[in-house]
């Protein structure tokens, strides 16, 4: 019994100190998730105003047209991606730039519909995944969730009662209490009871940042990620194109040999290679046919169709969803936004708790 508390101490202090160390970031990663985890409805609302132009008769602009005119409505801007709603032919077609401008035309003509800068989410996003600190940042976020992982487990072991008799007690707050103990009761009691969860959102959030996690799910899954299918080289001539038309034809040929996708994003990637992604509707994994293309000629470069996928890649699609609660729909993004601000707020009881045990052994000290 007497090993037992010793090897409890032990671990109540490592979790201590572990907790002081990252709790900051646990929160930030904590109110930063409860926030995007409704991503999709939160961008519905802000931009309901200019997200669609009246219906009329007419054929959607080409995307070479709507791209000419947009050069002629922002010259200095330099392109980075285009998202295009598959669904509703009167849905404004959106072009983010270099500048973190973000320009809504009209599909019919490429008039301006509205230019804004990318709203506060990409900053949440950015938050979450890298303290916008870049590639400093984005170490600093693993390793925390790495700790965090620990903590969640050291504190299942500080948690667990010594009797029987006291796991009621172990699971209920006492809200008549002092404040002392409703805050002790909130970091043990909200922690047992998230810490399930906590712990499958952390270890989805570690799959996006190591890639040692990403060949242990494709160890275990019996299959090996794939990065797709390489083209093979052009047999005609390569035709000049210029900017507009790579895109065109890009983005025509992709919609009319895979249909049925509900969005299309297109994006400059950091290696200058253009993405084209073809987004289907699904259920709990992501269904994405992804298409790289050269930025000089727009030549297909390779391709990984959804219907390819492997068990390691259904993982890879399915993990996002997993991580953000939206495999399971609108109940899943409310149990995550609840235990992402529950994950927030043990670090802020963890603290309290600290303080009051530092003010009690001082006030003890005096006293004798």
């Amino acid at each position: 019994m007497k090993i037992i508390k010793k090897i409890k101490k032990a671990i109540g202090l490592v979790h201590l100190w572990l907790g002081l160390f990252t709790g900051i970031i646990i929160v930030i990663i904590g109110i930063t998730g409860c926030i995007y985890v409704f991503e999709q409805e939160i961008r519905d609302y802000l931009q309901k105003d200019y997200a669609f132009v009246p219906a009329r008769q007419l054929p959607q602009a080409s995307l070479a047209k709507l791209m000419q005119e947009f050069e002629k409505i922002a010259p200095a801007q330099k392109v980075t991606g285009i998202e295009i709603n598959n669904t509703a032919p009167n849905a404004t077609i959106s072009f983010t730039t270099s500048k973190h401008h973000v320009y809504y035309l009209n599909p019919y003509n490429g008039s301006l519909v509205k230019e804004t800068k990318q709203d506060f989410l990409v900053t949440v996003e950015e938050l979450h995944t890298s303290l916008l600190l870049g590639d400093t940042g984005k170490f600093i976020i693993r390793w925390s969730v790495v700790i965090f992982v620990f903590m969640l487990i050291s504190g299942l072991i500080l948690w667990f009662p010594g009797q029987v008799r006291l796991i009621k007690q172990a699971i209920t707050i006492k809200w008549s209490a002092s404040f002392k103990r409703v805050n002790y009761d909130l970091h043990n009691v909200l922690g047992f009871y998230a810490s399930g969860i906590l712990m499958v959102s952390a270890l989805s959030g570690l799959y996006f940042g190591f890639r040692e996690v990403k060949t242990a799910v494709s160890f275990l899954s019996g299959s090996k990620f794939t990065e797709g299918v390489k083209a093979a080289p052009a047999l005609q001539p390569i035709v000049k194109e210029t900017i507009p038309e790579h895109y065109e034809r890009i983005y025509r040929k992709a919609i009319v040999q895979y249909p049925g996708a509900i969005l299309t994003n297109l994006s400059i990637r950091k290696d200058g290679n253009l993405r084209l992604r073809l987004n289907y509707p699904s259920d709990w994994a992501r269904k994405r046919n992804t298409f790289f293309y050269s930025p000089e000629n727009g030549q297909l470069i390779r391709s990984k169709l959804y219907k390819d996928f492997n068990k390691a890649d259904w993982i890879e699609a399915g993990n996002y969803n997993l991580h953000t609660g939206r495999m399971f729909g609108i109940f899943g993004k409310i149990v995550a936004t609840v235990v992402s601000l529950i994950a927030a707020s043990l670090p802020i009881t963890g603290f309290i708790i600290w303080l009051k045990k530092g003010k009690k052994k001082k006030i003890k000290k005096q006293s004798s």
